[in-house]
């Protein structure tokens, strides 16, 4: 098959998926999980029932994958923060920030049926640890460049940063979330 035909099939792949992900969010967010049927979701996206299971067997897989995409997305930007120019205190930083407020942007759907659905999911424990692995080797680049405390173990100072960052979900405010940032960092330096 001609690479050009096989981009473009991959492309039509890509975007209907996506349409279908986002979708089957916007009816379970209006409806209920519950709710929502592949027939409805089929007929939200343009496409057939039919085509639309040759790509997800039924409502479930598609709120999964669509977590997942959203999950893997997170984990690839701060991922990238951790990389940028800058000591690794500075890193640190903004990696914590940066999920702190993903988790505060949570407090709008935590407690939901859906949050409750998606987060029983084995794969959230899989992102769980590498967030964790990402702010380990930050914190022990720090502890290396003697600006982070020595007298806990790079992981299991990542560990009480996730849990700590896990408050920023009951915070109502930005501020807040910077002011936990700047405690937890607090707790970190030498």
């Amino acid at each position: 098959m001609p690479k050009l035909w096989t981009e473009t099939i991959e492309e039509h792949h890509r975007a209907v998926r996506d349409a279908t992900l986002e979708a089957a969010v916007a009816l379970v967010e209006k409806n209920g999980l519950r709710s929502v049927t592949m027939s409805e979701i089929a007929s939200e996206t343009g496409i057939g029932r039919a085509t639309l299971y040759k790509y997800f067997k039924n409502v479930e897989a598609i709120l999964l994958a669509w977590h997942e995409s959203h999950v893997n997305a997170h984990l690839r930007h701060l991922t990238s923060l951790g990389m940028q120019p800058g000591g690794p205190l500075k890193r640190l930083e903004t990696v914590l920030e940066a999920y702190a407020l993903i988790q505060h942007r949570l407090r709008l759907v935590r407690g939901s049926e859906l949050s409750a659905f998606l987060h029983q999911d084995k794969r959230v424990a899989g992102a769980q640890q590498q967030l964790r692995n990402v702010l380990k080797d930050l914190i022990a680049e720090g502890i290396a460049s003697r600006v982070l405390r020595e007298d806990i173990s790079a992981d299991e100072l990542a560990s009480y940063c996730q849990s700590a960052l896990g408050a920023a979900v009951n915070l109502h405010s930005r501020a807040a979330v910077h002011r936990l940032v700047k405690v937890i960092l607090t707790g970190l330096r030498r």
